[in-house]
């Protein structure tokens, strides 16, 4: 791509996502018109403001370790990068990966991958793990990984509100209406066309609109593989207590960690159960009883005490090709900028994904985390980049 420091933007998509890729444009010296759109300002159905949160750098795909790790930095420091009216309420107290005996020898091998990336993992016995974590059943578990740095969770509203707030004062401009359909010529989009009946040009057209962004991209007959999925969260209180709980993934399916004088957790739904979302925000109730109360309860017996505070439903935006965001331009429409499909994990990815697509805009390629790995190519010859550390 070649290096562009004027001209005009268009973000489809101002959630997380879209928000921080108008403010690192901005970072990166871009002194053109950035607008972004966003069909709904009040963030209430968005994905950011649905999730559970939370940044870990246990995953199965160096990029994503990466950008986990960038991620974590940004937020540690908020307050340096945004200042000290920044504050998304990070506790950084690690994911607690449970996995059977007939996966201890994959996931020392995991674990080993992903400090040879930077990330600080800790590999636990059953013995190890029922020290560290009392009250946390290990039955039937045969090994434990532990970030012991750069995971935990964090207020996702506040950390939205904090860089879309920022975006504006860098004069990003935010429209609010949906995207109709996109004007092109033979290589290019040249505009996009807005309910309102705004047309903006364009030089350069950032895709972020979450688990939309498939049904867009399908406007210009490009088959992206980022589909709608309902998942439930369960808000909940018990009496159990345990200063250090972590972010638990448990290898029944579950998780769980706290949040505020309670806890948050859920599990997905059967893939037979799993259709696309099409809008609906219904929580899946039936799967507080079976099975995620009984699995809860397997594996911390206290919590078999548990009373029901609120649930709520949000949707991921799932690359059903392989459960990995889809980052860079594509081959064809060359100044269209995929930034979506993260499959749960966009929050914690935003602020290097957002760093990203600023470079390859102002500098013609990446400079800092090579996602070329998530590119577009993968997606036209069907070849997954699988990620197969998925909740």
């Amino acid at each position: 791509m070649s290096r562009v420091n004027s001209g005009q933007v268009v973000i489809v998509g101002g959630a997380i996502m879209g928000s921080f890729s108008a403010w690192a444009l901005r970072q990166a010296g871009f002194t053109g018109a950035i607008t972004v759109v966003e069909k709904d300002p009040t963030y209430q159905c968005s994905s950011t403001a649905l999730s559970a949160a939370s940044i870990r750098t246990q995953f199965g795909t160096p990029s994503n370790i990466q950008m986990s790790l960038y991620g974590a930095e940004m937020f540690r420091g908020i307050k340096a990068v945004f200042g000290e009216e920044a504050d998304i309420g990070f506790k950084e107290k690690g994911y607690l990966i449970l996995g059977g005996p007939e996966h201890v020898a994959e996931r020392q091998a995991a674990a080993a991958m992903q400090r040879s990336h930077g990330a600080e993992i800790l590999v636990l016995d059953p013995d190890e793990l029922r020290a560290r974590f009392p009250g946390i059943s290990v039955e039937g578990v045969g090994i434990g990984t532990f970030g012991a740095r750069h995971e935990g969770w964090f207020d996702a509203w506040s950390l939205l509100s904090t860089v879309r707030r920022a975006a504006r004062q860098s004069n990003v401009d935010y429209v609010e209406a949906a995207v109709e359909s996109f004007e092109t010529d033979d290589a290019r989009i040249t505009g996009v066309v807005l309910s309102n009946g705004q047309r903006l040009p364009c030089d350069f057209c950032v895709l972020a609109a979450g688990a939309w962004s498939g049904r867009l991209a399908a406007t210009l007959g490009i088959a992206l593989p980022v589909v709608p999925k309902k998942r439930t969260v369960f808000c909940f209180k018990t009496p159990f207590r345990l200063d250090n709980f972590p972010m638990l993934f448990d290898a029944s399916g579950i998780w769980v960690r706290p949040e505020g004088d309670g806890y948050i957790g859920g599990i997905q739904p059967l893939p037979e159960n799993d259709a696309d979302a099409d809008g609906d925000f219904e929580p899946h109730h039936h799967l507080l009883e079976e099975p995620f109360w009984p699995l809860l309860a397997t594996r911390i017996p206290a919590m078999e005490e548990l009373r029901l505070h609120r649930a709520w439903a949000g949707h991921y935006e799932v690359n059903t090709l392989d459960h990995n965001g889809v980052v860079g331009p594509h081959d064809e429409l060359t100044n269209l900028i995929f930034a979506t499909g993260f499959s749960g994990h966009g929050v914690m990815h935003a602020p290097a994904v957002g760093r990203g697509v600023a470079e390859l805009i102002t500098s013609g390629g990446y400079r800092s985390i090579d996602m070329s790995p998530l590119g577009w190519e993968r997606i036209r010859t069907s070849t997954p980049l699988v990620e197969n550390i998925v909740y």
